[in-house]
């Protein structure tokens, strides 16, 4: 049984990689404002805390961040930092802190989407976001030590997020939040690294 940390754990997916996992570890449960613990990934020193509080674990799994979905003829710096701030460095901050608290062989995680690959309109800071944290891993994955593992998974949007995204994917196949909880499994449960767990 391992020991694994659910960062985002009430959202959608966060709740259906909670359900997967706890048939099989002990799953911490981690939101901004619910949860065993809370905490905002957009704050390192924030992120350390809770680390220092949950002590030494097997994995984690962060399915937490925002986006900014608008044309980009109204973007703004400010509006296109959201992304960067909240979805791309939150994560980031997570795994630059927390490799001293993965035991060998530990995992991360992450979570980008599927407009890193297929642009959609309005979403432009979150094409850039999706791509940039899988070129993340992918760097990342070959510099971890003692076993440390790194991998992404990118799903399509989900059928229970249609009703307010859809308007936004119009002829992306939706995919059932169950069924992307596979993928965080394979990543955590696997051997794998530097991978980008795709569920179109």
């Amino acid at each position: 049984m391992k020991k694994i940390l659910v960062i985002g754990a009430s959202g959608v997916i966060g709740s259906a990689v909670v359900h997967q996992l706890q048939q099989r570890h002990e799953v911490i449960q981690v939101g901004k404002s619910s949860g065993q613990y809370q905490a905002d990934i957009t704050d390192i020193a924030g992120v350390r805390a809770l680390l220092q509080k949950v002590g030494k674990i097997d994995g984690i799994v962060l399915t937490a961040g925002k986006l900014h979905f608008g044309p980009l003829q109204e973007m703004t710096p400010e509006l296109f930092a959201v992304g960067l701030q909240d979805k791309l460095m939150g994560q980031v901050n997570v795994v630059l802190a927390a490799q001293d608290y993965l035991n060998d062989g530990g995992s991360f995680t992450l979570t980008s989407g599927i407009v890193g690959n297929e642009s959609i309109l309005y979403g432009a800071n979150a094409t850039t976001v999706n791509a940039a944290i899988e070129g993340f891993a992918r760097a990342a994955a070959i510099e971890l030590k003692r076993g440390l593992r790194i991998n992404v998974v990118n799903p399509s949007v989900l059928q229970e997020s249609l009703e307010a995204y859809g308007p936004y994917f119009y002829g992306f196949e939706a995919v059932p939040a169950q069924k992307v909880a596979l993928a965080y499994s394979r990543s955590v449960e696997g051997a794998q690294t530097g991978q980008v767990y795709k569920v179109w």
